[in-house]
């Protein structure tokens, strides 16, 4: 608590109200008491704050609006920093830095061309690894907003780091960590915002916090097997797809000015090759940025379109080898996540209302068709036999074991597909070029 007292001494009728409070709470209030008395003391205060209109939070309390602004520190590793912060007020922003040892060279509003772009949500590596050291810090006895505090210092990502200030902020101002969470809610998943919030109310935040971490590394698992097995087919169809122009734009001309200097009878498949190139040489630039618009459009209709999505989903859910992947993924992340939920208490209500935000596919929005049998059965039993949080967890350790079998076979299967499509389409073209020279060397015999 050393730290929080460099930010402001308390008074001795705070230093009261935290010794009535339960332990797992005195670290909030003495927060919320340390950082309301020195932005109090400050006088700086403009006539404008006076004259606005009051608004209260949800606790009654009254609420201002939040200003972003733009920083220049030295932090505590003596090197410059800048970067954005949304606070009540500039006085805030410069006695929170201070709180944390930082020398504060300039704090200004933003103008409305000052673009942030380092926001964004964190990537599943991200949450595990920072919500591990979290639930470490917090089981040596450190208090909560100075764990984050630590966090925030050794974060290299300025988005990890600006969304941690801004949670010590509102720690320090009183908040609980998962409303302070909720105020982020585009950076941080709904799942672990309830998951804190039901913590919270148990007085068992480091378990949970976990718990969340294995459930966010067995995520990034899946999303690393998906990309391995994805990688080297990825690579060798790119390089294909090189040969194949390469051949078709540098090759193949060349050989038609030597057919054409030499009178040689073209077949009917040289001379389709020689006319998919000179297509290839005159438009390449119409080619590229069609390739580029068609991926375009693709992406921002899937992600904006519902009824899109959906036909996608539907046909994808359809093919071989590909529909095993997303239903395998999308069962396994459902019951582990569900499992997650009823394993700490919160009710089937709350967890429906969770579950349906964590996926993006439409089909198991609604719960229809692509739930296996299989998987449909242990959870009927996993209720009969009022354990089904328990069961849960058995179904989503066996979909993630087919998941990963499922996508070995499919990177077995994609790469001697790949190499029989090159090998084809580079015959064919070997072929026209290797028909008109026996012209060639008739008409010399």
């Amino acid at each position: 608590m050393q730290d929080n007292n460099k930010f402001v001494m308390m008074s001795e009728a705070n230093k009261e109200q935290v010794m009535q409070t339960p332990p797992s709470q005195q670290a909030v209030v003495q927060n919320q008491a340390t950082y309301q008395q020195n932005t109090s003391s400050n006088s700086n205060i403009s006539t404008s704050d006076l004259t606005q209109t009051v608004e209260t939070d949800k606790r009654g309390r009254v609420k201002k609006p939040i200003i972003s602004y733009r920083y220049t520190v030295i932090n505590g590793m003596g090197k410059k920093e800048t970067g954005t912060f949304d606070a009540e007020g500039e006085n805030d922003v410069r006695n929170f830095f201070l709180s944390l040892d930082y020398q504060v060279l300039e704090v200004k509003e933003r103008s409305a061309l000052d673009v942030d772009i380092s926001g964004g949500k964190f990537s599943a590596s991200d949450l595990s690894f920072s919500l591990t050291q979290l639930s470490t810090y917090l089981k040596a006895g450190i208090a909560l907003a100075d764990a984050v505090k630590i966090l925030a210092k050794q974060s290299k990502k300025p988005a990890i780091r600006k969304s941690f200030y801004e949670l010590v902020y509102q720690l320090l101002k009183g908040e609980s960590l998962s409303d302070a969470m909720d105020m982020q809610e585009k950076v941080y998943p709904k799942l672990l915002i309830n998951m804190v919030k039901t913590a919270e109310m148990t007085g068992d935040l480091p378990s949970i916090l976990d718990d969340m971490s294995e459930y966010y590394t067995s995520i990034d698992q899946t999303r690393k097997q998906m990309k391995s097995a994805m990688t080297y087919p990825a690579i060798v169809f790119i390089i294909a797809i090189a040969v194949l122009v390469f051949m078709l734009v540098y090759l193949v001309p060349q050989f038609s000015s030597l057919f054409e200097a030499n009178g040689a009878e073209l077949p009917l498949l040289t001379k389709a090759v020689m006319a998919v190139s000179q297509f290839i040489q005159g438009n390449w630039i119409i080619l590229v940025v069609g390739i580029v618009a068609i991926i375009f459009v693709f992406y921002e209709l899937f992600t904006r379109v519902q009824k899109f999505r959906e036909t996608v989903q539907v046909i994808l859910m359809h093919l071989p080898v590909f529909k095993d992947i997303i239903i395998y993924n999308e069962v396994a992340n459902f019951t582990k996540t569900f499992a997650s939920l009823l394993n700490h208490g919160v009710f089937i209500t709350d967890s429906m209302e969770i579950l349906s935000k964590i996926t993006n596919n439409e089909i198991y929005k609604r719960g229809e068709w692509a739930v296996p049998v299989v998987a449909y059965e242990m959870i009927v039993t996993g209720e009969t036999t009022g354990q089904l949080g328990q069961m849960m967890e058995k179904v989503a350790t066996h979909f993630q074991s087919l998941h990963k079998n499922v996508i070995n076979q499919m990177k077995s299967l994609i790469e001697p597909i790949i190499m029989v499509f090159l090998a084809i389409v580079v015959g064919i073209i070997l072929l026209s070029i290797i028909q008109p020279m026996f012209s060639i060397y008739g008409q010399i015999k």
